[in-house]
């Protein structure tokens, strides 16, 4: 989130008469092609606008055992955010999201991602930023997340789910970089931020109140991850 933009959310929420209003959410049907029953780790990597968000809702997943921002789809030597701002490095703000499947199912880290993570449908951007580094993408690290991935997104654009057809696109992971230190755990460090209180909190909001069984109220942290090692 660039410093023009969380002037612009601070600027809304100091205007008069302002209310918080709730993150729009398209609750989706679950895929018709899941993973078979396999326990164990895995990960995958979700961008779909600001990490902070992203991160935040993961954070707060049953059955998710890491969730830490980055960039995907670029090189490794502008992998940092002043350079990913500018929009041209090729990468997203994206979250490597790591699971149990035996606890939570892709299907389900995906359903959560086309509900209440962001809008699909928006074309590099989402809420107040734009640019390619926003986009909504899906990067894999095997073949059946890929194919259920895909698959999922044209059942859903066939069903109508939503008014527009999803413009989320799904590649193999060829790098993920984490962040720097200060985004990690963002929204939970600063949940009163403007930014974070107005666009994020409510999809972290939405999680508890759409998927219940599946909303924890602590989060999984990457300070504390790193405190245990």
């Amino acid at each position: 989130m660039k410093l023009r933009q969380i002037l612009l959310a601070t600027a809304i929420l100091l205007a008069p008469g302002y209310a918080l209003a709730a993150e729009s959410v398209t609750m989706v049907p679950p895929p018709a092609l899941d993973q078979t029953a396999v326990t164990g780790p895995e990960t995958i990597v979700l961008a779909g606008g600001c990490f902070w968000g992203v991160q935040g809702v993961y954070q707060h997943m049953k059955g998710v055992t890491s969730a830490v921002s980055g960039y995907s789809g670029g090189k490794k030597e502008t992998a940092s955010y002043e350079i990913v701002s500018g929009g041209d490095t090729g990468h997203a703000e994206a979250v490597e999201v790591t699971f149990d499947r035996g606890a939570v199912s892709l299907g389900k880290i995906l359903q959560v991602y086309f509900s209440v993570v962001h809008n699909p449908t928006e074309l590099n951007r989402q809420g107040p930023d734009s640019g390619t580094q926003y986009r909504s993408a899906i990067f894999t690290t095997n073949a059946e997340q890929e194919k259920i991935a895909k698959a999922y997104i044209a059942q859903l654009d066939k069903a109508k789910a939503y008014s527009d057809p999803i413009v989320t696109k799904v590649s193999s992971l060829e790098k993920f970089y984490p962040a720097e230190d200060y985004h990690q755990d963002y929204a939970t460090i600063h949940p009163s931020q403007p930014y974070i209180a107005y666009y994020d909190i409510p999809k972290i909001e939405n999680l508890s109140k759409l998927f219940p069984q599946d909303y924890r109220d602590k989060p999984v942290l990457v300070s504390e991850a790193k405190a245990s090692n």
